[in-house]
Order: structure tokens, then C-alpha cells, then sequence
């Protein structure tokens, strides 16, 4: 892989990336999955193009090995979710892809939490194990001729897994004797990686308060068959997480940001969303309050655009 970067723009983002880089430590979130459909064989393939007077040459096909919506399954899939939630809302971005930066005192927490989801992904995938020829029967009724003994594991146990590791992003301490040149330059290949990921955490952050206040001002303005338009207690509450999440993991890189976020906070502090269906007067004005921190957050990105991250192969 090759990534090619713009330098950073300031040397106080360098100084920033540094302090990032001093405060934080990557860490990779590992997920193994089997897969639920599987393309069809040629022979298949053109059994199916054939109904359709096609060439099977364009066709593309496959079939779903079993019932994804089963509740033993939907068990498993929601701890999978849980996991990456974890990992996402404990971190920051990095610009290496399937690496995040966590904060250093939040080892511990992140660690312990992760062991209990893979016990809770045990004991969920235990119970999949447990009814899996229960699916497998459903398959065979469901797939017809396309149903193949073959497809089907004779257990599940040893198919889901999660695991984290974290992995180094500093250049290797060997080559202080063996090139202290190369070193050097390796050292500042890394202080510009840090300096890039203050900007990326800026503009995800600036982003995503983007993305939830304009949802939250759309669903308060205006109305729809003349009543006020519907929204769930999530529009309200997702805002709120985002004020915790952003208030831990704030690297304090931008002023205008941390005062815009300050803005949307103070907007609905104390507002429930139970307010915002019985009051209509502090409906209009928290969607007018909203609308204007939305504005002012696209000034901003418009005035930093997206950095020209570029990567190669991998």
C-alpha cells in the first residue's frame, strides 16, 4: 500500500499531531465472519439464465445459505455490532486503513469491555450452534434442488470470532543503530501520519454534528399532511451521546469546532424530545437554533476541505 499525503499546513499541527501521537495508541478490531450466500455453480448459473432466455455469461447469481433473520443468528449479528460501536465510539481515526487511535487511559476500559463481548459472542454463537440444523432443515425445504449437503458445517463454534490487537505505528527502534538516517525519516513519515489524523478527527466530528443536527432540524421544522412531522426520542439522544463522546475524545485541535459543538450543546440542554412534541414554540426555535450551527459547521468544512488522502493497492 502507498499513501501519499499533503505536508502539514502549520507547525501547530505538528505540534498537535505530536500530542496526539503521545496521548493515544493504534489499536486493530479483528472479526471473523462465514459467509451467508454462495454464487451459484456454472451449471446453475445457466439453468437460471436459461428460464430467462439469457446468456449466463451476464448473469450474476447466488443463493442464501440459510435464514439470516433467524433470531439465533440476529443474536449473533447484534454482538458483532456491539463490538464495532465499541470500537468506534472508544477511538479516533486514523488514516491506515482498519487502524484507530484510542486513548491511552482508556486501554483498560476498552480491553475489559471487548472481553465481555467475546463472552457474550460465545455464548451467542453456543445457542446458534445449538439450533444451526434446525436452519440447515429450512435451507433444504427452501432451496430446493439447489440445496447442497456440502454447504453446511457440521458446527458453527469455531466460524465466529473477535479480537483486538495494537499494533505499532512508530518506526522500529533498530533503526537508530542500523540507519539513524532512515530513522529520521521515518520518524517524520510518522509525525506527518499524526498531523493528517488530527485534521481527519476534526472533520469526522465536524461531519457527523453535521449529519445529526440536520436531521434533527429537518424532522422539527415544517410539517407533513399538516401535522408536525414525526421523529424518534434516537434524534435527540444521538445528539447527546455525540456532546459525551466528543467532550472524551476531543484532542482540542480547533477552536471554531469545539465552539460549534458548544453551540448545538447549549441548543437542546435540558430539552427532552417529550418537549418537543407538547411545545411548539421550542420546537421552532431549537430547528432555528439548529439551523443556524448548521450553517456555520458547513462554513467550516467548506473552509477546510477534505484532505487528499490517496492509497495504493493494498
Amino acid at each position: 500500500m502507498s499513501v501519499m499525503l499533503d505536508e502539514p499546513d502549520s507547525q501547530t499541527t505538528q505540534l498537535q499531531g505530536s500530542r496526539l501521537q503521545a496521548e493515544t495508541t493504534a489499536v486493530r478490531l479483528h472479526i471473523r465472519w462465514p459467509g451467508t450466500r454462495k454464487s451459484l455453480s456454472r451449471d446453475q448459473k445457466q439453468q437460471a439464465a436459461g428460464a430467462f432466455d439469457a446468456d449466463s455469461r451476464t448473469l450474476s447469481a447466488a443463493k442464501r445459505l440459510f435464514d439470516t433473520s433467524h433470531p439465533a443468528f440476529r443474536a449473533v449479528s447484534a454482538v458483532k455490532t456491539k463490538a464495532t460501536s465499541l470500537w468506534k465510539g472508544m477511538t479516533l481515526p486514523y488514516i491506515e486503513p482498519g487502524v484507530r487511535l484510542l486513548r491511552r487511559s482508556d486501554v483498560s476500559e476498552f480491553d475489559s469491555q471487548l472481553t465481555n463481548i467475546q463472552y457474550e459472542l460465545s455464548e451467542s454463537v453456543n445457542e446458534l450452534d445449538r439450533c444451526f440444523s434446525e436452519l440447515v432443515d429450512s435451507a433444504r425445504d427452501q432451496l430446493g434442488h439447489l440445496f447442497d449437503p456440502a454447504d453446511y458445517p457440521t458446527t458453527v463454534s469455531d466460524l465466529f470470532a473477535i479480537s483486538w490487537d495494537f499494533p505499532s505505528v512508530t518506526p522500529p527502534t533498530y533503526l537508530r543503530t542500523v540507519s539513524p538516517e532512515l530513522y529520521q525519516q521515518e520518524c517524520r513519515r510518522v509525525q506527518a501520519r499524526f498531523a493528517e489524523a488530527v485534521e481527519l478527527a476534526e472533520q469526522t466530528f465536524a461531519e457527523e454534528l453535521s449529519q445529526l443536527v440536520n436531521h434533527l432540524a429537518e424532522r422539527l421544522s415544517g410539517s407533513a399532511d399538516g401535522k408536525p412531522k414525526v421523529f424518534r426520542d434516537s434524534a435527540v439522544t444521538n445528539l447527546t451521546e455525540f456532546f459525551e463522546r466528543f467532550q472524551h475524545l476531543n484532542i482540542g485541535s480547533s477552536d471554531e469546532l469545539d465552539q460549534l459543538v458548544e453551540n448545538a450543546r447549549q441548543v437542546i440542554s435540558g430539552v427532552s424530545p417529550q418537549d418537543l412534541r407538547d411545545r411548539g414554540s421550542l420546537r421552532q426555535q431549537v430547528a432555528s437554533s439548529l439551523t443556524r450551527v448548521e450553517s456555520s459547521l458547513d462554513e467550516l468544512m467548506s473552509d477546510r476541505p477534505r484532505r487528499n488522502v490517496i492509497r495504493g493497492p493494498r
